[in-house]
């Protein structure tokens, strides 16, 4: 399977896609995660037979599409109304359609708020390294309790300064920790081997990330709680941080629930229960000062929080299953390509037959 690129208007902005298949195959919509693009999926397609109908957008403010600000009130709600509207787009899906959403890291939430808003347009799941149900950070339970009363330590005021230069300066080198290639090596992936030949492919991608308030990282507001900042209103790191992006109650609420696969790596250092990513988890290392202790600012259990809000979907009558791969980093479908095509094409199928 190839991809070839379209322009499409949609949701008032010009949004840039990949597009594999015939119109009449089993439709699939891929959604790329955080500083990346849609390119992130290129690597995958070809392993993907010809009787699907892909359709991979790059999101606002990454690849080719619009840089529209972020609307971090939202939560990730500006990307998924932009990716619903896709779906009617003509020339894409056929009409009425209901794809497999496939969402990686941030776009596993932006599948999860499609999910929420339009229960009748989804026909599957395939969550990758999602973020938790529970945005990002500042949360210390199962039920995602806040930490603090305005969620600290979550948004664009834990983004590395150096690395925002970085991408903003399209630095492709691999010069320290915070280059965006050795970023790409180190945290997508748990062995940069099996980037392979794609590698450059995928840092040019990132270096698509469309920098500033209104885009990554965002805006940050101080905080009187530990470690003084807490997310502001623009931009897509506050988009997910909990202040904005919560929807477990929501998901488990969803009148018609499609069936769900959870795939993830064991080796995760971002989507994580130990998440490197995550202020109180550096907190507790040591790497970043004045951690007030584990009572006051645990650690944020991602990996548990997502399993328990999936139990009571199923609970609630719906279906999941969870896909651990041993010795995976955050990018399975990357890393694991031939287990994660295993995945997407069972749950294709369980769709296609129902």
């Amino acid at each position: 399977m190839r991809s070839v690129r379209q322009t499409v208007q949609a949701n008032g902005i010009t949004q840039a896609v990949r597009v594999a298949g015939p119109s009449d195959g089993v439709p699939v919509l891929l959604v790329h995660g955080n500083v990346s693009s849609s390119a992130f999926w290129e690597p995958l397609l070809p392993r993907l037979p010809e009787t699907l109908r892909v359709i991979a957008p790059d999101l606002r403010g990454y690849g080719e599409t619009d840089t529209a600000p972020v609307d971090a009130t939202r939560g990730l709600g500006d990307f998924a109304d932009d990716v619903a509207a896709l779906l009617d787009a003509p020339g894409l899906f056929a009409p009425g359609v209901r794809p497999v959403v496939v969402g990686h890291s941030l776009g596993g939430g932006v599948a999860m708020r499609l999910l929420v808003d339009r229960p009748e347009r989804v026909a599957g799941l395939l969550l990758a390294a999602p973020v938790s149900p529970y945005g990002f950070g500042g949360t210390r339970d199962l039920d995602g309790t806040p930490t603090t009363p305005d969620f600290a330590g979550t948004g664009a005021g834990g983004a590395n300064p150096d690395f925002v230069a970085r991408l903003a300066g399209g630095d492709r080198g691999a010069d320290g920790p915070t280059s965006p290639r050795n970023v790409l090596r180190a945290a997508y992936v748990a062995d940069p081997a099996s980037l392979g030949d794609h590698e450059d492919l995928l840092l040019e991608s990132m270096l698509t990330t469309v920098t500033g308030d209104d885009n990554y990282p965002g805006t940050a507001v101080g905080s009187a709680h530990w470690p003084g900042t807490a997310a502001g209103r623009r931009g897509v790191l506050n988009a997910l941080a909990p202040a904005h992006f919560r929807l477990a109650d929501e998901l488990v609420a969803v009148p018609v629930k499609p069936p769900v696969t959870w795939v993830r790596g064991d080796a995760d250092v971002i989507v994580s229960d130990t998440s490197l990513f995550d202020l109180a988890y550096l907190g507790q290392l040591g790497i970043v000062p004045g951690w007030p202790g584990a009572d006051e600012c645990p650690p944020q259990p991602m990996v548990g929080q997502t399993r328990a809000v999936l139990d009571r979907y199923a609970a609630a009558g719906g279906a999941y299953r969870e896909v651990a791969l041993p010795g995976c980093g955050h990018s399975p479908h990357l890393e694991r390509p031939a287990e994660f095509v295993a995945e997407l094409l069972a749950l294709a199928g369980v769709v296609a037959s129902a």
